[in-house]
């Protein structure tokens, strides 16, 4: 009997036991865990998931599947459309062994079943795909992760964003195994208004692959007439570490790279650059030995990308060893480049045509200010030569910055000879349009390269002068249209060809001798200008110039707004001679077809300097400025300062020692 109890005892002891677990192990399911799954996915992502099923293998190896996920879209999405992202299974498997002894999460395998996802934004902006990120814990910061091999089978993804004009679909799987295999997306549909279609090939290892095997990386993608190609290897691409990449794009303007890229980028005439890419940390980019054409100017430098702010940052460094100003004109409105640039489509030629056909010289192009706003930038440009015979400009350099949708110009500067043209603006959104205060220094301007330009008339000398001006548009013509402020001058001393003063004197005999060579050049003893603006309207307070031949002066004003030039220009001889007729020489006509009254023969052999006039008025009419040169020189300007004050109205000149300004 006591045997029997004690036998009965121990078969309590261990066969309950052992029944319980036999019952458990044959009750047992891992789906009684996934509530928790669900509500840790969700607090991670900030967005409802749920799993279908679970199951677990447990081992050295750990097998971890889930059947049916989906991660929804947020709360007020609309219902008809697709959540954002269902997978019929995902497996992974985990290293146990490898946690336990190094705390390192290696997951040697991540295979995913028919994923399929849906990236949209409505037109409001509101967005399904931003996820919260999970927050950080002592336990993940001492924890790395390793993923080995990834396969994807039937995946696709669909993106829907009207504010991007993009609606285009993805087709994402993986080929093979081991080294060799390979993920493969193709991408189809519309981005930015136009088609677009794309193939990357990829290697599916990730990073788990040593250093003498870096992922490769083969893309190529066409949107519209824009073509890009990025080819390389990256060592480890999880940590975005190693990269050996090569990009290059090509296409007709770079304007059509903004909504890709997503920064402001201004139109250009065709292009075509390669760069090096390299990861600086994080999601940040450089762009290195960044090089190519846009138009007929080089372009070369460094471009830096910081996706990963509140507003994406870009900061360029560039230049161009020749450039030509036509492939500019975009940054301030114009239609960029020149109907013989090489690549220009039908489109920009008519476009350019147009631009050429218009009464206007002014670009009215709207400035965009939301656009203003997509991102900070900071450019810094050198053009070391300027092309172009008939443009007095030798160099250029910008430095720009964009904050808040805030430009910051400081400066922009053109070399002119030996001296340059310097301007400070900074310009803030108001509204609908932009606020803008610019300050303008002529500094020791060459006015033998000014005369150059114009392929008629000689000159030397220096110029120096200063100008504010301050204004609110949405437009380049506009903001000229509107705006108040004042540019003026003094100088002492130079020369400038005779024959520029004998045609503004309508002394033909002298005319015809200048015209032989004798004599080349008249002294300028002096020279006095003073420019009020008033909503747009240049009134000349004072223009007096002191020759050797004469003395002249102007009158007169320039119409911004409409763009209408009307000045007088007298000439008094200082010495009889054949054919004097001191008379007013008027020059009138538009920015774009000025006219010279009276005679024919004076309006063709001035139109050039009257049209270099329109850009640098009164320069191109004007022989030279220098302050600060010497006492002796100062005091030949005594007489015309004194009369050109008075005849300013009491208005103050600048002393020539207050210009003055070191190169």
């Amino acid at each position: 009997m006591a045997t029997t109890r004690k036998s009965f005892r121990l078969l309590a002891w261990i066969g309950i036991p052992a029944l319980l677990i036999v019952a458990m192990v044959l009750v047992w399911r891992w789906d009684w865990f996934i509530p928790l799954v669900d509500s840790t996915a969700s607090a991670a992502l900030g967005r409802q998931v749920t799993i279908g099923h679970l199951h677990v293998g447990l081992g050295r190896i750990v097998r971890v599947t889930a059947d049916d996920v989906t991660v929804a879209n947020p709360e007020g999405w609309p219902q008809k459309d697709p959540p954002l992202a269902t997978i019929r299974q995902l497996t992974a498997q985990v290293d146990a062994l490898a946690f336990i002894h190094s705390r390192s999460l290696v997951i040697p395998l991540v295979a995913i079943a028919e994923p399929h996802a849906f990236v949209a934004e409505t037109p409001d902006g509101l967005a399904n795909y931003r996820l919260a990120a999970a927050s950080s814990s002592g336990t993940s910061q001492s924890t790395t992760t390793k993923i080995g091999n990834l396969q994807i089978d039937d995946g696709t993804a669909r993106i829907e964003i009207p504010r991007l004009k993009a609606d285009f679909g993805l087709k994402i799987a993986t080929r093979g195994t081991g080294e060799q295999a390979q993920i493969e997306v193709d991408a189809r549909g519309t981005y930015a208004g136009a088609p677009i279609t794309g193939k990357m090939v990829g290697g599916a290892l990730l990073s788990l692959r040593d250093t003498q095997h870096p992922w490769p990386i083969d893309a190529s993608l066409a949107n519209g007439p824009t073509h890009l190609a990025l080819n390389g290897t990256i060592e480890d691409p999880l940590a975005l570490k190693g990269a050996n990449l090569k990009l290059h794009i090509a296409g007709p303007d770079m304007g059509l790279l903004e909504h890709l890229v997503g920064f402001p980028i201004p139109k250009t005439p065709p292009f075509d650059v390669t760069s090096r890419v390299a990861f600086a940390g994080g999601l940040r980019l450089r762009l290195e030995d960044f090089r190519g054409r846009i138009g007929n100017s080089d372009i070369a430098g460094t471009i830096a990308v910081d996706p990963g702010k509140e507003r994406p940052e870009a900061t360029a460094d560039l230049h161009s060893n020749r450039v030509d100003l036509a492939d500019l004109a975009g940054f301030i409105g114009g239609e960029p480049g020149r109907v013989t640039t090489p690549g220009e489509t039908r489109q920009q030629q008519a476009e350019i045509g147009r631009a050429r056909a218009s009464s206007k010289l002014l670009p009215d192009t709207p400035v965009s200010l939301p656009r203003l706003t997509w991102a900070d930038m900071h450019v810094h440009y050198r053009g070391n030569h300027i092309e172009g015979r008939s443009v007095p400009l030798d160099n250029l350099i910008v430095a720009a910055d964009l904050v808040d949708g805030r430009i910051s110009v400081h400066p922009i500067a053109f070399g002119v000879g030996t001296g340059r043209i310097k301007a400070d603006a900074d310009l803030v959104p108001a509204g609908h349009e932009l606020r803008a205060r610019t300050d303008i220094q002529l500094q020791r301007v060459d006015v033998a390269r000014l005369m150059a330009a114009t392929h008629t008339f000689n000159g030397a000398g220096a110029i120096s002068g200063a100008g504010a001006i301050e204004t609110e548009g949405n437009s380049l013509a506009a903001m000229l249209g509107n705006a108040n402020g004042e540019v003026k001058m003094a100088m002492a001393g130079g020369n400038l060809s005779a024959l520029l003063v004998d045609l503004s004197g309508l002394e033909f005999g002298n005319a015809l001798l200048s015209a032989l060579g004798m004599p080349q050049r008249t002294n300028v003893e002096c020279f006095i200008g003073d420019f009020g603006l008033r909503r747009g309207m240049m009134g000349v307070r004072a223009l007096v110039v002191d020759t050797g031949e004469a003395i002249i002066n102007g009158g007169g004003d320039v119409d911004l707004r409409d763009e209408r030039v009307n000045l007088r220009i007298r000439t008094e001889a200082k010495h009889f001679s054949v054919g004097s007729l001191p008379a007013d020489i008027d020059v009138g006509g538009t920015f774009k077809h000025p006219s010279i009254a009276p005679g024919k023969d004076i309006a063709a052999r001035g139109g050039a300097a009257v049209g270099l006039g329109v850009l640098f008025a009164p320069l191109a009419l004007l022989p030279t400025i220098q302050f600060g040169t010497s006492e002796a020189e100062d005091q030949r300007c005594g007489a015309l300062l004194t009369q050109a004050r008075r005849e300013a109205g009491g208005r103050a000149l600048p002393a020539p020692e207050s210009m003055h300004s070191e190169r």
